[in-house]
């Protein structure tokens, strides 16, 4: 009876989320309908990101902050990446860095901070020549020089030639750095992670117009804060595009592959390229000690 139970809600779930993917794709007769959900789906429908659970203080045996890189180049990780180009696609699929570019331009996203201990706090008009840079060419200069007065003045304006606008786009980011804690429940005797900040790692605007191809860290979100926006959000899945992941579900399950690069430490939290230099090798494998150190600890907990 408890199996056929638990059949029943594993079904249920699973149709909830291909009612989320394909809502009204067979019944609609023109494409402006398609995406749009019925009366009887709108009131039946619960989509709402999995809430958290309270954790006491008193709950956590053991914590552990971590800093990890999320390299888009890897296959595994291609979900966060794709798509980068807009023009030929439907309105549903977006990148997760579009998703929060999107968000913060909007003013749905306002926890955005300048780094990722949430001290100084960043606003659009804070950020935007990392979104978007305008210059003036060389012919441009010429054209000004003639009657800086004029232009000054205001009697005259710059043609529209001779500004070049160079814009921030999925494309150009190159990965991702995230910031979570690793905590030990000793109410549930588990070894659990929570996801605290996520920060895209891209070229600024500015220096995209330059020629500058160095990726820095654009801005750090507090993801609490974010997970209803992304949990609208949908990630391809290629092996059943009926049942797309949210990137909220994606980010919060960790279905991609990350590698430490700092933990805190009584050294100010110093990263680990801070004293494993030159040696990605070396760096590589002092990342996988971390993580060990981390998933050991629950294995000493059950050792007897």
């Amino acid at each position: 009876m408890k199996l056929k139970n638990f059949l029943l809600v594993v079904l249920g779930v699973a149709g909830s989320y291909t009612s989320i993917a394909q809502s009204n794709l067979l019944n609609a007769k023109t494409p402006a309908e398609i995406g749009k959900k019925t009366a009887a789906q709108l009131e039946s429908d619960n989509d709402k990101p999995l809430p958290y659970g309270y954790v006491h203080d008193r709950d956590v045996l053991m914590g552990k902050t971590t800093w990890e890189t999320i390299d888009l180049d890897e296959r595994i990780n291609f979900p966060m990446y794709y798509p980068v180009d807009t023009a030929n696609i439907g309105k549903e699929r977006r990148s997760l860095f579009q998703v929060l570019l999107n968000g913060i331009k909007s003013g749905k996203i306002t926890e955005v901070y300048g780094d990722d201990y949430f001290n100084t706090k960043k606003s659009l008009k804070d950020m935007e020549n990392t979104f978007k840079f305008r210059d003036t060419t060389q012919p441009g200069i010429d054209e000004f020089n003639t009657d800086i007065a004029g232009y000054k003045s205001g009697k005259k304006v710059l043609d529209k030639q001779f500004i070049t606008e160079t814009e921030l786009d999925a494309a150009d980011v190159s990965g991702y750095k995230i910031k979570g804690f690793w905590y030990f429940d000793k109410r549930q005797s588990e070894l659990k992670y929570r996801l605290l900040a996520i920060c895209p790692m891209a070229t600024e605007a500015r220096d995209k117009a330059k020629g500058n191809t160095d990726a820095i860290e654009l801005f750090w979100i507090y993801f609490p804060s974010v997970r209803d926006i992304l949990h609208e959000a949908k990630a391809f899945n290629d092996r059943n595009s009926a049942m797309p992941i949210t990137f909220d579900q994606l980010l919060n399950s960790r279905r991609f592959n990350g590698v430490i690069y700092k933990e805190e430490n009584v050294y100010g939290d110093r990263t680990i390229q801070d004293y494993m230099k030159d040696n990605a090798q070396s760096q590589l494998l002092e990342s996988e000690r971390v993580k060990d150190k981390i998933r050991d600890f629950e294995q000493d907990m059950w050792s007897y």
